[in-house]
């Protein structure tokens, strides 16, 4: 398996681009989508998110994630921290992504608001060197020799600054965003095998839009169940893939469906179930792989845990008073 990490790395490496990774889950991550939902919950808000992809690999690529986001009433604005993280070839090639991100609300009219989102940050790459096996280390005989011929490069990590940007419009009834990370393409490149790499990570195109379709409105004892239709469209490179679906908050509990496609082929259903209770909500999907890497790749695993501070009566009051567009509840 080592040795399929290895080919794979260096397959990475020689190609022109590199592809972000997507949380299944994007609802419990809104920072990683789009900078302009920084404050859209009104109430501080947080949460973790955890990602094992391909599991049929073993510790193929795990991808992990963190935020904070809050509103800042008076200044019609929002601020928030995001960090991400990738583990690809169980260490072999990690990668993180620390940024700062600000969302100023536009009141349009009574029934539709505009937030224009910022973000910055740094992105850190790095290669564990120790971990790869090259071809003249391999011995039929006498297995994996630890002697190679390969010169270790003076560099492997490498940090750069990495800006982002968003646009969400928000009604009552729905929400329709948009972004582009990666403004600056930061280099990410550590072995430069070809002029390409000095391309850097390029930007990623985000669309993301959905409805909210009340099915039975809430009270103070009860949240409200609903029915929320919804897509999301990201562009990186040459790679394209749309995640078509639907979320459902049935009181306490909550489930979802989606089917993840690219320009190429179907790639997989995601299924999702979770709860909320109070301030916490927590949530399971599952991607089952339905592309030709079935058989090898097996499904991905996804775990997220949120807090939304949003049981204080005071603070209901002052969101109630801020006269805000909501319909974002699958975000809260």
């Amino acid at each position: 398996m080592r040795i399929f990490f290895t080919f794979i790395f260096f397959l990475v490496l020689g190609q022109s681009w590199a592809q972000d990774a997507v949380f299944s889950q994007f609802y419990a991550m809104p920072l990683q989508l789009n900078p302009g939902f920084a404050g859209s919950a009104f109430a501080p808000r947080m949460g973790v998110a955890y990602r094992n992809q391909w599991t049929g690999f073993g510790s193929a690529y795990r991808t992990y994630g963190a935020f904070y986001e809050q509103s800042l009433e008076r200044l019609n604005s929002g601020i928030g921290f995001n960090l991400e993280g990738d583990n690809a070839g169980d260490g072999i090639l990690k990668s993180n992504r620390f940024s700062a991100v600000y969302a100023y609300r536009l009141h349009l009219t009574e029934a539709l608001d505009i937030r224009l989102g910022a973000e910055a940050g740094i992105f850190q790459s790095s290669l564990n060197w120790d971990k790869l096996i090259f071809v003249d280390q391999i011995d039929g005989i006498n297995g994996i020799s630890y002697n190679s011929q390969e010169i270790r490069p003076d560099l492997t990590s490498r940090t750069s600054l990495d800006i982002s940007s968003g646009l969400l419009l928000l009604s009552e009834k729905f929400y329709l965003g948009a972004s582009m990370k990666h403004l600056n393409t930061p280099r990410e490149g550590i072995l430069l095998i070809n002029d390409k790499l000095e391309r850097g990570l390029p930007i990623r195109y985000l669309v993301q839009g959905g409805l909210e379709l009340v099915v039975k409105e809430g009270n103070k004892l009860h949240p409200p169940s609903f029915i929320s239709p919804n897509f999301l469209f990201t562009s990186q490179g040459p790679f394209q893939q749309i995640n078509i679906g639907a979320y459902a908050g049935l009181g306490s509990m909550f489930c979802g469906a989606w089917v993840r496609h690219t320009w190429r082929n179907a790639d997989a259903v995601i299924l999702v179930a979770g709860f909320k209770e109070g301030i916490f909500k927590m949530g399971l999907s599952y991607d089952a792989t339905i592309s030709r890497l079935n058989s090898a790749a097996g499904g991905t695993l996804e775990c997220t845990i949120g807090i939304a501070l949003d049981q204080d009566d005071g603070l209901k009051k002052r969101k109630k008073r801020a006269n805000l567009n909501d319909c974002l509840r699958m975000f809260q």
